[in-house]
């Protein structure tokens, strides 16, 4: 793969992602069961990868066959490891059941802990998502990890909330949101907000997070595309038609799209923060429509399969 220019803008500077990684063992709707390296937020990882982004990443798998599956994953996509993932006993899985839309229905079986992480050398955007982002013990070393971060790079978090595992109390709500406010976008889909605030409608749930102080909220709403909201305004875009194989690293690779066109656009870096409360209509329209683009690709393909750069061109 070609480098991108872009790149060599941001002083060497790289992404890194924190969060689980597990293999997905898939119930497809004709039958058949296959297992594929997944977790929402190696599949962010990967896809970052994949569209040419040089990418850390801050995980745990065990040294058993699974964990070795993901490990070549991943170094075959070309992320880096920021740190030994050797801190669980076990590589954790999710079983994913398909149902007739293609859409996927969880049931995991988790270990969650994260290893020392080097502040060096400074990365221009930390992400973090799903259950690594409040899944304890790991939640607490994620969010000491942001707070070290924030002052020097973008902080991005997708909620993907997982009720199955973690529940959708007041416990929950208020792991989410620490996070929330430590963040610079986040990313939610319209399930997850329904989720983690039932009493709330979805213009308020989004009034909420911004409340908490991220520059913008962008909401996925699957088929019926997905939204961006800041202080100065609010922009729609429809999903793409594409015939659906299933929806597993959808969600990953909008979020990762997301950090991509904003990288192309030279506003990451915490120097940049101000910037993204204050981003035009149209960039942000073509921020949304990039990431509608690449999740199209993945949900086209079995598995967490997101697109490379190349695929998104022409």
């Amino acid at each position: 793969m070609e480098p991108d220019p872009t790149q060599e803008q941001q002083d060497g500077r790289d992404v890194l992602v924190v969060g689980e990684s597990l293999v997905d063992v898939v119930h497809a709707a004709d039958g058949t069961t296959r297992e594929h390296p997944g977790g929402s937020a190696a599949n962010v990882a990967v896809a970052l990868a994949r569209l040419g982004r040089p990418v850390r990443f801050a995980t745990a798998y065990a040294a058993d066959d699974r964990g070795r599956t993901v490990a070549d994953h991943l170094a075959t996509a070309g992320v880096a490891l920021a740190t030994d993932p050797a801190t669980v006993a076990r590589t954790s899985t999710a079983r994913a059941t398909i149902g007739a839309d293609g859409a996927a229905t969880y049931d995991f079986d988790l270990a969650w802990e994260l290893g020392p992480v080097p502040d060096e050398p400074a990365p221009l955007v930390v992400h973090t998502c799903s259950l690594g982002a409040v899944l304890p013990p790991g939640a607490d070393d994620v969010v000491a990890l942001l707070e070290r971060l924030r002052g020097r790079a973008t902080v991005t978090y997708d909620v993907n909330a997982r009720p199955a595992v973690t529940g959708t109390g007041a416990e929950v709500v208020a792991r989410v949101e620490r996070v929330v406010a430590l963040a610079d976008l986040v990313k939610a889909s319209d399930e997850d907000l329904a989720a983690l605030w039932p009493d709330l409608d979805e213009p308020a749930a989004v009034a909420r997070l911004l409340a908490l102080g991220p520059a913008a909220v962008v909401v996925t709403r699957g088929g019926e595309g997905a939204s961006w909201t800041s202080r100065r305004c609010v922009v729609e875009v429809a999903s793409l038609p594409v015939e659906v194989a299933d929806t597993i690293g959808a969600g990953d690779t909008f979020g990762a799209a997301l950090v991509d066109g904003l990288w192309e656009r030279g506003r990451l870096g915490a120097e940049h923060r101000d910037e993204l409360a204050g981003l035009a209509e149209h960039e942000v329209a073509e921020l949304l429509e990039h990431a509608a683009r690449a999740a199209a690709v993945t949900v086209s393909r079995p598995g967490a399969d997101p697109p490379y750069r190349s695929e998104l061109q022409g």
